[in-house]
C-alpha cells in the first residue's frame, strides 16, 4: 500500500508540476498579452471584472498551479526526509505500543528515489540497537518495525532468552572480539494485560532499551530459522544484511523466525513518537473501535 501510495504521489507532482509550469512560462505571460490588446481596443479602462477574467486561469490549471507546492513539498518530505507510520501490534513491547504514531528517519540510512527505492546517495548505516522500519522479506508489500541486533559479519547466538553477540572480525592486526552476553536487569513483573510477562532492561553495546521476556514460555527454538553450517539459534549475518529481533521477545515475528533484512529493504530508523492514542472500545461500545478513547501525552518523544 505504501509504494502504491508513493508512486500516486509522484504521478499527481508530475502532472500538477507541468501544469504550473506550462501556466507560469506560456499560459500566463498569454493571458497577459490578451489583457494588454484587450485595453487598447478599449476607450476606457477596463473594470475588475474584467481584468479578473482575462487574466484569471481556468479551474483545473488554478487547482494545479495552487496544488502542486504543496504536493511537492510533502513528496519531498515523505521520501527523503521523515514518514510517519502507525505501530499495528505489541511485537516492540514496552518501546513502542499499539496506538504510537512515530516519526521514520529516512535520510539516516541513505537518499532513495521514492518508487523503486533505489538508493542515489549514501549516508551512514544502522547501528546496532537501532530501531528500524524495513520491508518484510516474505511479503515486501507489509512494513516491518524491530531492533537491529546484527550488523553484517556478526555472529549472534539466541539461546536460553538470552542474546550472546560477537562483533564482526575485521582481518587485521588487532584480534578478533570475543563473544559477549548482552547483559539484562529486572526491572518489574507483569506488563500490560499479561502477569507473565517480566521486564528487563537490555544493555547492548551502544544503546541501552527495555524488552519484555515471558517466563512461563518456551523459547520456540524449533522455529528458529536455520542457517547452513550452524547450530540452531545462532546466526552469522551476512554482508550487506541485518539481524533484527523485537523487544517483546516471545511474541514477536522477527529475523530468529525468517532470517535477514537486506540493505535495500530498509525504509528508515523510527526515531520518535508523534502521537499516542488508547483504544480501550468493544464492539459493545456506541462508537467504532477505531475512536481513540484518550490521548498518551507521556510517551510523546524520542525512541530509545
Amino acid at each position: 500500500m505504501a509504494a502504491y501510495f508513493s508512486l500516486f504521489l509522484v504521478v499527481i507532482t508530475i502532472v500538477t508540476g507541468i501544469v504550473w509550469a506550462l501556466d507560469k512560462f506560456v499560459y500566463a505571460p498569454k493571458r497577459q498579452l490578451n489583457l494588454a490588446a484587450t485595453q487598447e481596443q478599449c476607450s476606457q479602462p477596463l473594470n475588475e471584472e474584467a481584468i479578473a477574467k482575462i487574466t484569471e486561469p481556468n479551474a483545473l490549471v488554478e487547482t494545479s498551479v495552487q496544488v502542486f507546492p504543496v504536493i511537492a513539498f510533502v513528496l519531498i518530505l515523505r521520501s527523503f526526509i521523515y514518514e510517519p507510520f502507525q505501530i499495528p501490534s505489541g511485537s516492540m513491547m514496552p518501546t513502542l505500543l499499539d496506538g504510537d504514531f512515530i516519526l521514520v528517519n529516512k535520510f539516516n540510512y541513505g537518499l532513495r528515489e521514492p518508487v523503486a527505492r533505489n538508493k542515489f546517495l549514501e549516508i551512514g548505516s544502522p547501528e546496532r540497537g537501532d530501531v528500524v522500519v524495513f520491508k518484510y522479506p516474505v511479503n515486501p508489500k507489509v512494513d516491518f518495525i524491530k531492533r537491529v541486533v546484527g550488523l553484517p559479519g556478526d555472529r549472534i547466538i539466541y539461546r536460553n532468552k538470552t542474546l550472546f553477540i560477537q562483533p564482526a572480525c575485521n582481518s587485521g592486526k588487532t584480534p578478533c572480539p570475543e563473544m559477549q552476553q548482552v547483559l539484562t536487569t529486572f526491572k518489574a513483573k507483569g506488563e500490560g494485560e499479561s502477569a507473565a510477562l517480566s521486564r528487563y532492561e537490555s544493555v547492548m553495546p551502544n544503546k541501552t532499551h527495555e524488552i519484555l521476556i515471558n517466563n512461563y514460555s518456551p523459547a520456540q527454538t524449533g522455529r528458529f530459522f536455520r542457517q547452513p553450517g550452524l547450530p540452531q539459534g545462532e546466526w552469522l549475518v551476512p554482508e550487506g544484511q541485518y539481524l533484527v529481533m523485537g523487544d517483546n521477545r516471545d511474541n514477536s515475528l522477527d529475523g530468529r523466525f525468517w532470517g535477514f533484512v537486506a540493505e535495500e529493504e530498509l525504509v528508515g530508523e523510527a526515531v520518535a513518537i508523534w502521537m499516542s492514542f488508547d483504544f480501550e472500545r468493544n464492539e459493545e461500545d456506541f462508537l467504532p473501535t477505531w475512536i481513540p478513547t484518550g490521548i498518551r501525552f507521556e510517551r510523546i518523544g524520542g525512541i530509545n
